[in-house]
């Protein structure tokens, strides 16, 4: 991810002048433009897909919206490719029903980031802020195996790190090939990696 404006917003003026521009986020008060690829986009549709038929098989109380904003301090606002939300505890945030914007952790059972070639925000920075946030559960799904070797290891490979909150820390998982994940937060879930990995091809 790269910065693309140098000026220092404050967090009012990002959300009124790039909130409903998926393209960017800001961290430490600088905004960030993503660069997301086709075959990315179809890695989070492949993956909203099969939790949308989890969570009708089984009438769970989620949504999965199309956008939003996840509020971290008053300095950093993500945009994660996928969350998944307790719809009765939206009650609890207050400026859901007027903005697609997060301010804790009450709703959010799962995020789920797709890997891009700016890949040290999704296993090193988002890592780190989403434990901290309190997010139960954190996929970080490598399409390409483009993550350094201390997270993927050697040789590098397409892997998904499901990362389980324990306390204010992730406890890590790799799946890789035709694995299936594991999720405590969908736990009859049955999402084959290597299926994962080929909706990122044309």
């Amino acid at each position: 991810m790269l910065p693309t404006v140098s000026k220092l917003l404050n967090i009012d003026e990002f959300i009124a002048q790039y909130g409903d521009q998926p393209q960017y986020e800001w961290i430490d008060g600088e905004i960030v433009e993503m660069e997301p690829t086709g075959l990315h986009e179809q890695v989070i549709d492949f993956l909203a897909r099969k939790l949308h038929v989890e969570i009708d098989r089984l009438d769970l109380p989620y949504t999965i919206p199309h956008r939003c904003l996840i509020r971290i301090d008053d300095q950093t606002v993500f945009r994660p490719d996928l969350v998944v939300l307790d719809r009765a505890r939206l009650v609890h945030e207050p400026l859901w029903q007027y903005q697609p914007i997060l301010t804790s952790n009450v709703a959010i059972a799962l995020i789920a980031e797709v890997v891009s070639t700016h890949w040290q925000n999704d296993y090193a920075r988002k890592f780190e802020d989403y434990a901290l946030l309190g997010v139960p559960e954190y996929w970080i799904v490598d399409y390409l195996g483009l993550g350094g070797r201390e997270y993927i290891g050697k040789p590098k490979q397409p892997t998904i790190t499901c990362c389980q909150l324990n306390d204010d820390f992730y406890e890590k998982q790799l799946f890789r090939h035709d694995e299936a994940l594991v999720s405590a937060i969908f736990p009859e879930l049955r999402l084959n990696c290597g299926a994962v990995f080929g909706s990122g091809q044309l």
